[in-house]
């Protein structure tokens, strides 16, 4: 009996602290009630649907914008046209013919050294697109007329999901999602299945996981990473041959330029492995995708279509006219026969007058002695 009366002691302390609590004292709950009675009217007024304007959804995550530019390649051509306006600015210094020749070998040297920065993030070395009706996303019968794209860099790949139009059930389709080599693409495989994306990009995504049967992710990544290496070592050969085209040795600077090329070509050789792969199908719909070569393979090509060009005029010109191409490149060659020279000029006789005495006293006195030793002698 003592138990029950302690527990009903008990149970009244624990009403007495409820009624003396700051909630029950404000009346939060008449103030809850009301809370949810407006927002019940909110949604009927936005036609039954938790959103704002544009449809954007408040209690989630505002939908991402597509890629548009890459941050690197920005950087990189502001750089580089920091340098072409601070060289050409140099220009109305040099007078003459000389002018057109420099401003043609500015232009020519920075479009080749942007170029081999610049192909090391571009995301178009080789392309794959198709418009085809896939299944927009899983659980759902939804079907979507898009068009898929499937771009791959060095340094990874580019999927992209554009509508056809871009507004369809009541969405802007329009993805693009990257995925590096740099960190694993397994686990950002995982995060695009967790984000929700559309099946056609996560069908694509999964061909380049490692449990993927087609093995594509190791013929790509290391071909990345060879021929991003190859174009690095190309960018160095070209800052070495500028540095010796400023200097009496035109010969070894188309040697440098023709390395450059040749480093460029290695690079295009070892992304080409990645054909050497045992086709794979990326089927979207009725339709399929093949990747081919794209514009920053071609632009590789030609730039070490130039370097080879250049070099090898440069060392033919330079074993017929060496004189002539070290005055074109305004260089030249220390020779001892010009420390020793002639020239006219104007003496003042009056200041010389004592020397001259001097200089023909000492002869003088010189052959005299001479002429003694000899009659001694005799």
């Amino acid at each position: 009996m003592q138990i029950k009366a302690f527990i009903r002691k008990c149970d009244r302390l624990k009403d007495e602290r409820r009624e003396d609590h700051p909630i029950f004292r404000t009346h939060i709950f008449p103030c809850c009630f009301a809370a949810l009675v407006a927002s019940t009217a909110l949604v009927h007024a936005c036609g039954g649907k938790m959103t704002f304007y544009d449809g954007i959804y408040p209690f989630y995550p505002l939908q991402r914008s597509p890629f548009i530019f890459d941050i690197s390649l920005l950087v990189v051509i502001l750089v580089f046209s920091v340098l072409a306006v601070s060289f050409l600015l140099i220009l109305p210094g040099i007078r003459g013919k000389s002018r057109l020749f420099w401003t043609f070998r500015i232009i020519i040297s920075l479009f080749i050294g942007v170029v081999l920065v610049v192909l090391n993030f571009t995301g178009d070395w080789a392309e794959a697109s198709v418009k085809a009706n896939a299944s927009y996303k899983s659980f759902s019968k939804a079907v979507v007329s898009a068009e898929v794209g499937l771009h791959v860099g060095l340094y990874g790949i580019n999927i992209t999901l554009k509508g056809d139009p871009v507004l369809q059930i009541n969405e802007t389709i329009d993805y693009n999602e990257i995925f590096r080599w740099s960190s694993s693409v397994d686990e950002q495989y995982g995060d695009a299945l967790e984000r929700g994306l559309p099946n056609p990009i996560l069908y694509i995504a999964e061909k380049f996981t490692h449990n993927s049967a087609c093995g594509l992710i190791y013929q790509y990544r290391y071909s990345g990473r060879f021929a991003s290496a190859n174009l690095w070592t190309a960018f160095c050969c070209w800052l070495v041959a500028n540095i010796l085209f400023s200097m009496p040795v035109i010969l070894y600077a188309g040697y440098m330029m023709i390395a450059t090329a040749t480093f460029i070509f290695f690079s295009m050789a070892s992304f080409s492995t990645i054909f050497n792969v045992t086709p794979c199908d990326f089927s979207i719909g009725a339709e399929s995708l093949r990747t081919d070569y794209s514009h920053s393979f071609w632009i590789a090509l030609a730039t070490g279509l130039l370097c080879a060009v250049i070099g090898l005029v440069v060392v033919l010109l330079d074993c017929l006219f060496p004189a002539r191409m070290r005055e074109v490149f305004s260089v030249g060659v220390d020779n001892e026969d010009d420390e020793c020279h002639t020239s006219e000029g104007y003496l003042n006789s009056g200041f010389l007058e004592g020397v001259i005495y001097d200089d023909n006293t000492q002869t003088g006195n010189v052959s005299l002695s001479q002429q003694i030793t000899k009659l001694t002698r005799l």
